[in-house]
């Protein structure tokens, strides 16, 4: 897994800094009064504004540290609202360690450290079955790390295991497992080239930095040296960079320094120094040129990309570019979105980030061209709106916008003690790459200082440099990903040879280590739910959480893509796309600055049975948030212009996702289930290219006079703010709002769907280094069918965690894929059993037999084991506790309990459903519902590779040619 390291850094500590109003407190602004619903509603008054110094004031992430003895640093910061600790490490290894000819020995070693220890034969089952969530590694350039979050009574195994891998390693790593993570890290790397522009990364590296540069080699490596690693090679890596010295450990949560150190004294403690790592030279590199390269892919439209490397992020440069950055192509209201999509439109999409590392960052500008532009045309522009924003700086206004959007963007962080983003990772990566766990202080210090001068003397300072510009045209792709990634010398020095399996000689094991037993785990205790009724009708559903001061709302309406059976395909997935494109008071542009001053964040999208719009703003600045939902909701302006444009947006995304392998299986998987029942909607809402040429703006206020309508409506809210205040400010935004006298709509689930039906269809996409495979049946139950929690238990025991028989089989057995997943959907309709495998190209036909056979043993030859039932019952219910961490997670929740008709304590009463589940249910479901007869199975993938793979299998096969791209996005006039 790759990740990158600054996201954690800004976003807890951005969350943090928002514990203080930017704007007016809720009280004076319940007594402000929102513009009646029943008029259009005008733009409301700025918020006063707050200093950014004054925010940032406010932030901290209390912690205490200490060092042991052999060079382990401890930090620990205690959060005491639910009973789970998270435990974050950080190893001070990443892939711009790696010599000539190991390329990808980061990430590999990464995979090994979940393979076992001397005294831990397996790292997940353990874990899992104490409750932990998530489990999880990745590896960057400048680092390793590992999560999980363990409810309290598990943190002595966490810590035991985490011990064992880091001391005690080496005896458990075979040649066997070597050999079959390679594959799985090989199958990780086929997948991210097989995607739509997969191998743009590679380029932009290799046309950046020279030769030997440590940034320039890709963290996933080349094949060829993942190939050529032998079990000695990946022993001296270990030796020479996992010394806990070289380690910062962070434990967060219910726990404290007191309880934490003598925990990690004991565990920790006998494990000696290992070598100091050297440090790395390695910095931003000027190009003596500008440098200009085309590549071909099988992409729907040409993308544009201007790239520079820059400063790291401990440069006092690197604030003022991240924040110059997101002014000119982040925000919604960016320049480049402002002048090529909205104003000239030229683009279906633009985007512009510094993507900052320890020692380096990457500056790229990206446009995809609308079909049918000029090259010369698009790229003359892009480069004008480069040029002019250099020439004249950031507005005073922009650079305030833009350091609210990207502090108020990350507030999740705060929620959440662990993870790749929590605050153990903030704390961590301060330590790692900056020698102080308090780091973020210092870079949000530096943002509020940003004035427009200063952003604009770093813009000038890096961008005016030569520039590469890469740009991805559309054809047949002539490279491969196999032969990228590496040192880059590889033309004129040979790969290194395949490993050749030499025998190692045994190290010896030490003295055997005990894990401690799982202490008592509390219960979970969902938050108390409060229930209103606006005056004309909507329901509202509230669950108060004081932890941040914030709060996330959601609107559903009784519409989503099954929506389209009763108008057509691509009507409701591009109406609830215009909806913030300009009201009869705002235009787009307006919208998108609105929010980012309030610190608001407005997205509108759709499932198969809802549309809804979903407001995640500050508790401060709820009226006019809210004033500024409604407004979308009730007074979209469905102007000519925006609809032009937004339809051709919708055009290169339907193009893309044709292009795109696991989209396509996806699309044609749920036509061929679902026959003419709504559910054969696409699930991405576009529709398909003849219905969405056809759409007009008429459509668009047909569909949003019928379908959004507040007797189709429900409002859910989690977050910090009382029904008191809440329901006023909700009956200002809404109360208004009268429902039509017309009789609702009705979407026809009761359509029949087809009897399922055993085949394959393959797709054939030339060039792929994967074939993705889908398979699925329509279930004969409902989402609303009571009692099928055994169906749940039988499918995480087959394809629906880690730790499933599918991926274990095909994936850490076999090493075909990166993951192979099985899941039973719960729409209101009629549910569907679907499993998902990327796998090797030249595997196809061999995973599709393994995954009949693993499904016929299930149970009849192989029933649900010891463990597996441990795992899935009470491994489940201890992680209850740990699924509710953030106000999002709780939303989810409560929408869903009310769309399928469950009790609100439904989460709170599992614990005894699933104790009650023995394996002999959890058998029959799989017996009733999780076999192979009757699946179809969808093959996206290179046919003369595949096809004569899929004779023999004993299943009728029917080929296709994947969709033309351009025809999708083809402009229809």
């Amino acid at each position: 897994m790759r990740k990158s390291p600054m996201p954690s850094l800004t976003a807890l500590a951005a969350a943090l800094l928002l514990s203080t109003s930017l704007a007016a407190p809720l009280a004076p602004a319940l007594a402000a009064s929102a513009a009646a619903a029943s008029a259009p509603a005008a733009p409301a008054a700025q918020p006063a504004p707050v200093s950014p110094q004054e925010l940032v004031s406010k932030v901290d992430i209390p912690y205490e540290k200490f060092v042991l003895p052999n060079g382990l640093t401890t930090l620990v910061h205690t959060d005491r609202k639910a009973p789970v600790v998270a435990v974050t490490i950080y190893y001070k290894v990443g892939s711009k360690n790696e010599p000539r000819g190991h390329t990808g020995f980061a990430h590999l070693y990464e995979h090994l450290f979940f393979g076992g220890s001397a005294n831990v034969p397996n790292f997940d089952i353990p874990l899992e079955a104490a409750g932990s969530t998530p489990t999880n590694g990745s590896t960057w350039y400048d680092r390793t790390n590992y999560v999980e979050t363990v409810p309290t009574g598990a943190l002595d195994l966490a810590l035991f295991m985490e011990s064992d891998r880091m001391g005690h390693l080496l005896p458990a790593v075979s040649q066997d497992k070597l050999d079959k993570q390679r594959g799985v890290v090989q199958n990780e790397k086929r997948q991210g080239d097989n995607q739509p522009y997969g191998l743009v990364d590679y380029y932009q590296a290799e046309g950046l930095l020279p030769v030997g540069h440590p940034y320039r080699h890709a963290t996933i490596g080349s094949m060829a040296d993942l190939d050529a690693a032998t079990l000695t090679d990946v022993r001296t890596w270990f030796t020479d960079h996992y010394g806990p010295n070289n380690v910062v450990l962070v434990l967060s949560g219910d726990i404290d320094a007191a309880t934490a150190r003598p925990k990690v004294e004991k565990w920790f403690g006998d494990i000696p120094r290992g070598p100091a790592i050297e440090p790395v030279k390695a910095g931003p590199v000027t190009l003596p040129a500008p440098v200009t390269q085309d590549i071909t892919d099988q992409v729907p439209v040409l993308r544009l990309t201007r790239n520079w490397s820059a400063p790291g992020l401990n440069d006092p440069d690197t604030p003022a570019l991240k924040v110059g950055m997101h002014i000119l192509g982040g925000l919604a209201s960016s320049r480049l979105d402002n002048q090529l999509v909205r104003g000239q439109e030229l683009a279906v999409s633009v985007t512009a980030y510094d993507q900052i590392f320890q020692q380096l960052s990457f500056l790229t500008m990206s446009m995809d061209v609308k079909p049918g532009v000029e090259r010369a045309a698009a790229e003359k522009a892009f480069d004008k709106v480069l040029a002019d924003y250099l020439r004249d700086g950031p507005t005073e206004d922009e650079v305030r916008r833009a350091v609210t959007s990207l502090l108020s963007g990350e507030i999740g962080g705060l929620e959440r003690v662990g993870g790749f983003s929590g605050k153990g990772a903030t704390l961590a990566e301060g330590q790692v790459y900056s020698n102080d766990p308090a780091h973020y202080k210092q870079d949000l210090a530096a943002m509020a200082a940003l004035t427009p001068a200063t952003v604009k003397a770093a813009l000038d300072k890096w961008l005016s440099r030569p520039v590469y510009a890469l740009n991805v045209v559309p054809g047949e792709r002539t490279e491969s990903g196999d032969q990228m990634g590496g040192w880059g010398d590889e033309a004129s020095r040979p790969a290194p040879p395949a490993d050749p399996h030499a025998k190692a000689p045994p190290i010896p094991t030490g003295p055997a280590r005990t894990p401690p037993p799982v202490q008592p785990v509390a219960a979970l205790k969902f938050p108390a739910i409060e229930h209103a009724t606006l005056s004309n009708g909507i329901p509202v559903t509230l669950a108060r959480r004081t932890a941040v001061p914030k709060l996330v709302l959601a609107i559903d309406f009784d519409a989503g893509y099954a929506a389209d059976a009763l108008d057509s395909p691509g009507t409701q997935g591009l109406m609830l796309s215009m909806l913030d494109q300009g009201t009869d008071t705002r235009n787009a542009t307006q919208i998108a600055e609105e929010q980012e001053r309030l610190g608001a964040d407005i997205n509108i999208d759709g499932s198969l049975d809802a549309s809804t719009v979903t407001l995640s703003a500050l508790t401060d600045n709820l009226a006019p948030s809210l004033a500024l939902t409604a407004d979308l909701i009730l007074h979209p302006a469905f102007k000519d212009s925006d609809f032009t444009r937004v339809k051709a947006q919708a055009q290169a995304a339907l193009a893309q996702a044709f292009s795109s392998p696991r989209d396509l299986a996806s699309r044609t998987l749920d036509a061929e289930l679902y026959g003419q029942h709504p559910y054969a909607q696409p699930a991405d809402g576009l529709g398909n290219a003849a219905s969405l040429a056809a759409l007009t703006p008429a459509a668009m206020r047909a569909a949003h006079d019928e379908w959004l309508r507040p007797d189709l409506a429900h409002i859910s809210v989690v977050g910090d703010v009382t029904m008191a205040q809440l329901k006023p400010l909700l009956e200002q935004a809404f109360g208004g709002w009268k429902a039509p006298r017309t009789a609702a709509p009705v979407k026809p689930l009761d359509t029949a769907t087809p009897a399922p039906k055993a085949r394959i269809v393959l797709i054939d996409r030339p060039n792929s280094p994967q074939s993705v495979i889908m398979a699925g049946r329509v279930l004969p139950l409902t989402g609303r069918t009571p009692d099928e929690e055994p169906l749940a238990l039988a499918n995480d025991v087959l394809g629906g965690d880690f730790l499933s028989r599918l991926n274990l089989d095909i994936r850490e057995d076999k090493g075909w894929s990166y993951g192979v997943r099985t899941d039973v959907a719960q729409p209101v309709g009629p549910s569907m059993m679907q499993l998902t495998a990327p796998v090797q190209a030249d595997r196809t036909g061999d995973t599709i037999k393994a995954v009949i056979a693993d499904m016929k043993a299930f149970p009849a030859t192989q029933p649900v084991s010891a463990e597996e039932l441990q795992r899935v019952t009470e491994g489940a219910i201890r992680a209850l506790p740990n699924q509710f961490e953030t106000n999002a997670s709780v939303l989810y929740a409560i929408r869903k309990n009310a769309r399928l008709g469950r009790p609100e304590d439904y989460y709170e009463q599992l614990a005894g459903k699933y104790r009650a589940i023995g394996s002999d249910a959890i058998g029959t479901a799989a017996a009733k519902y999780l076999q192979p007869a009757g699946l179809t199975f969808v093959v996206v993938g290179d046919r003369k590779v595949v096809e004569p793979q899929l004779q023999g299998l004993g299943l009728p096969v029917e080929v296709r040619e994947a969709p033309a791209t351009t025809e999708a996005g083809a402009e229809e006039e």
